[in-house]
């Protein structure tokens, strides 16, 4: 029987694996326990290669290696696998996970990609490579709102893959923009990963989130630009839609409106509504033409005019603007940072040449003067006087015109900013742009997208805005996510019961698989560490004086070549418990680290021989795209995101201004 290359390879990888761990045991002068759980790694490793399953490998390694570094004794051994699975079991964030889970299957279910994929593919006709270009940014949306990849490619390589091969497309630039964009679901939130990572290195999940947002965006944009690049260098691999294509049918009622499927749509349903031609077209159908062409516009004017209560609305300081008497000469006087007293002061002192409290000069007692009914000022004073050098309280400007019933209400306001106007002109400019080319023809595919693509972006706003805003907690946004996906699936009439059961038993498989691996990790890791292994690790890499520069790169490409035969589960529990100690050593931020490992990680779906996207996508696509073409596909997308990752590297910014700009303090 002829034996497949891609077996070759792992046989080979598994027999390079047992043979550096011999060798490791044998030319060590003296074998320690850490050895042992290194060789511990390596047999995982081989197992999981061989097919056994993660969770449970790691769950019997664990135990095995566990009982023996505890000398054969089997009740410490079965108190640390209770311990383990115990507090692994009540992480409140893994409750985030069937849920983001339900929701992506309910979402999936309701049919919106086709919708999706078509609109957008009509919308962006002109753009050289405009499938290919539709199919990443499908993708994107739709890794948005599921996180499931395996989904997201079987679904695309139903609907744009033979999409793509009539149009002309080369089989490795449709197979690569396929499986690309479908991964790009376990780097955008809600991503399973980030939840993943951060309840094993102990990283916030809402930081996560915010962090990941920009570096997913720019892996898509870089994605985007590349398929736009080849198809204009190369017009064979992406030969432009014909006019058949894009062509876009118009509502009957519409077609008696205009005589042109490119004439403007706004200026002929205005004319319409007053118009003798059209006295066939009923006065509702128009009405509800214009209400949808005028929609932009009703919802910047919302937008304007909320911006502008946002920006000049009085902010009420903590501070008061009221100084007490004496506060201004102390506060001048007293360094930056801290108090001090009074210039030239050395304490509290009695006045020049007095030598006690005395009564004022002629007064031996207090007397009532002659004929006055009450108590007087001293002599020589006229009422009470301000100290020298001191400034008279004054009213804060805003309370200037308040009256005897309060303040005005111009005090309740401030002028907007030259930004919030530089802002408004630009959203009034491209409004503008946007109503000088909307054509009956645009008109249509604006109304498609209206359908498939914004009832998307509301889930994903209310989902992601509540957990980077900080209005809910992953967990609380996931139940509001799976809300979202039930009346999605209500409003296209898909809530079947068939549909409710498949959802409910595919999360509860995926969400099972999720939690026995955070347990077998759980368990391997207190094993590893038990035995010394996380100790030998540490002392080798801080012998070999890395740079903080030297010990990401080395990082990275170890986590590189493990997604090669493994996938992203297994590189996150095994080998994060790892690296996470580690970190500290050169002062590298989890959340930065954590961001890199994601887009790290989407090689986990693109390197052969383990690819989960290819054998998604082959299990799908016509017989004769081979494997082997849909491996060549991923290549160069694999090539973009060694480039993302050293821009997120250069710039970190990138990953980090977001968490910054909304959890700093």
């Amino acid at each position: 029987m002829k034996i497949r290359r891609e077996l070759w390879f792992g046989f080979s990888l598994m027999a390079l694996i047992v043979v550096a761990a011999l060798y490791m045991l044998v030319s060590v002068p003296k074998i320690e326990s850490g050895h042992i759980g290194l060789l511990m790694l390596s047999l995982v490793v081989v197992a999981i290669m061989l097919g056994f399953p993660t969770a449970f490998t790691l769950m019997g390694m664990g135990m095995i290696f566990t009982w023996l570094a505890y000398n054969r004794d089997t009740t410490k051994t079965l108190d640390l696998m209770v311990q383990s699975a115990f507090k692994v079991m009540g992480n409140d964030v893994l409750i985030s996970i069937p849920l983001f889970v339900f929701m992506g299957y309910l979402v999936e279910r309701a049919n919106l990609i086709e919708k999706l994929f078509r609109s957008l593919h009509l919308a962006l006709a002109r753009l050289p490579g405009a499938l290919a270009v539709a199919t990443l940014v499908t993708c994107a949306v739709f890794a948005t709102a599921t996180g499931i990849v395996g989904a997201v490619v079987t679904l695309m390589g139903l609907l744009a893959l033979p999409a793509m091969l009539r149009a002309g497309y080369s089989v490795q630039l449709s197979a690569g923009a396929i499986t690309a964009g479908g991964c790009l679901g376990i780097l955008i939130p809600p991503s399973v990963l980030l939840i993943v990572y951060g309840a094993t290195a102990g990283v916030s999940v809402v930081q996560l989130y915010a962090g990941a947002f920009f570096p997913g965006l720019m892996l898509a944009g870089l994605y985007i630009v590349y398929v736009i690049v080849v198809a204009r260098i190369k017009p064979s691999m992406a030969p432009p839609l014909s006019a058949t294509d894009r062509f876009v049918p118009l509502h009957p009622l519409s077609e008696k409106l205009t005589s042109s499927h490119a004439a403007r749509a706004l200026p002929a349903l205005l004319k319409a509504l007053k118009g003798q031609r059209n006295q066939d077209v009923p006065t509702s159908h128009i009405l509800k033409q214009l209400l949808i062409v005028l929609l932009p516009a009703i919802l910047f004017a919302v937008v304007a005019l909320w911006s502008y209560q946002g920006v000049t609305r009085v902010v009420a300081e903590e501070a008061s603007t009221m100084t007490r008497i004496g506060d201004t000469a102390a506060r001048e006087a007293a360094p930056e940072g801290g108090l001090a007293e009074p210039p030239s002061s050395d304490g509290v002192k009695e006045p020049p040449g007095a030598d006690g409290v005395k009564e004022p000069p002629g007064t031996e007692a207090v007397k009532e003067p002659p004929g006055s009914d009450g108590v007087r000022e001293p002599p020589g004073t006229e009422g009470v006087k301000e100290p020298p050098g001191a400034a008279a309280v004054k009213e804060p400007p805003a309370a200037a015109g308040a009256g005897p019933a309060g303040p005005t209400a111009a005090a309740d306001r401030v002028p907007a900013p030259a930004g919030y106007w530089i802002g408004l002109g630009a959203g009034a400019a491209a409004l503008a742009l946007f109503y000088t080319l909307l054509s009956f023809t645009r008109l249509e595919v604006f109304k498609m997208l209206l359908t498939s693509f914004f009832p998307l972006l509301v889930l994903i706003l209310a989902v992601l805005g509540s957990i980077v805003m900080g209005l809910a907690t992953p967990t609380e946004a996931a139940a509001v996510g799976a809300l979202g996906g039930f009346l999605l699936a209500i409003a296209y009439r898909q809530l079947t019961y068939s549909v409710v059961k498949e959802s409910v038993f595919l999360t509860a498989k995926t969400s099972a698989m999720v939690c026995w691996l955070f347990v077998g990790s759980a368990i391997f890791s207190a094993a590893f560490a038990l035995l010394g292994g996380q100790e030998l690790v540490e002392r080798w890499v801080l012998s070999m004086n890395l740079t903080k520069t030297q010990f990401l790169v080395l990082s990275q490409v170890i986590i590189f070549v493990l997604g090669w035969p493994l996938e992203w589960t297994e590189i996150i529990v095994i080998f994060m418990p790892i690296f996470i100690p580690l970190l500290d050593n050169f002062g590298v931020d989890p959340l930065f680290f954590g961001l890199l490992v994601a887009l790290n990680l989407q090689t986990a779906f693109l390197s052969p021989p383990v690819a989960m996207a290819a054998f998604y996508l082959k299990g799908v696509s016509p017989p004769h795209v081979s494997l082997n073409q849909i491996f060549l596909g991923m290549l160069p997308f694999m090539g973009i995101q060694v480039v993302a990752i050293v821009l997120l590297y250069m710039f970190p910014g990138i990953g980090l201004w977001l968490p910054q700009l909304l959890y700093s303090r």
